[in-house]
């Protein structure tokens, strides 16, 4: 974990993709972790569990499992390059229930041949869910690597577009 996750605080919630795990500071999330994240292997030992004060996280992330919320209204920690930055705050453009490609992204930050650095920003996003990472696919509309496993990215993807359906 970098340096500034220490001594942050977490919570945990039940989803219907699996138990979520979600740091912050108090004031802004830093962190959400699936179940099947292999980036992180386990919590480190300097967090404290709060989960009062991720009652406005949880209320948002029930809602939108619940089909009742299409996009977040939380304060987000972005503490990676200014690269992965971008894209990450790119990935907050992408319409609910629509997919783009990692060649796509690339081309709307400016920068249409690092689709690869795309992709491994996008599989870096430390906030997944929030920030939707997951609805970047291949260009041939495949489902590539997701830090939750790709069975959590066909779920999300297809909760979306159940729920924006006419």
């Amino acid at each position: 974990m970098p340096a500034c996750e220490a001594g942050l605080r977490y919570g945990a919630l039940e989803s219907p993709v699996g138990r979520l795990l979600v740091a912050g500071d108090g004031e802004s999330l830093h962190r959400i972790v699936f179940p099947a994240d292999t980036r992180v292997r386990e919590r480190p030992a300097d967090w404290r569990r709060d989960d009062g004060a991720f009652a406005e996280t949880f209320r948002q992330l029930k809602a939108y499992f619940a089909g009742e919320l299409d996009s977040f209204d939380l304060p987000l920690r972005f503490a990676g390059t200014a690269f992965q930055n971008t894209v990450w705050k790119t990935l907050l453009s992408i319409p609910f229930g629509e997919t783009v490609s990692y060649a796509a992204l690339a081309a709307r930050i400016g920068r249409p041949t690092a689709y690869r650095a795309v992709g491994a920003a996008n599989g870096a996003n430390p906030l997944p869910v929030v920030v939707p990472c997951h609805r970047v696919i291949g260009s041939d509309r495949s489902l590539t690597g997701f830090g939750g496993g790709i069975e959590t990215k066909r779920f999300l993807l297809a909760h979306e577009q159940k729920v924006a359906a006419p």
